[in-house]
């Protein structure tokens, strides 16, 4: 799977499916990666922090794409 990133509620949409494909409750991420539900659900909302899209911006207006790749090893794991 590819995303194409161009804004936080790009990259919180990569996250949701992300976790979705892996079958995970935000609950379930959040005890894997240490942060909250409440977090991960902001995240998925597109509601990200200003530095994540001043980064973003400054990536698009240099001319760079930002791809979020997750490539699939023959079992379906990532």
């Amino acid at each position: 799977m590819r995303w194409n990133i161009h804004s936080g509620a790009d990259f919180g949409r990569a996250i949701a499916d992300i976790r979705r494909g892996h079958n995970l409750s935000q609950a379930e991420l959040g005890e894997q990666t240490g942060l909250s539900r409440g977090y991960l659900a902001h995240l998925e909302a597109g509601r990200t922090s200003a530095s994540l899209e001043h980064m973003l911006r400054i990536l698009r207006r240099s001319g760079a794409t930002v791809t979020v790749s997750l490539p699939e090893n023959d079992d379906g794991q990532a």
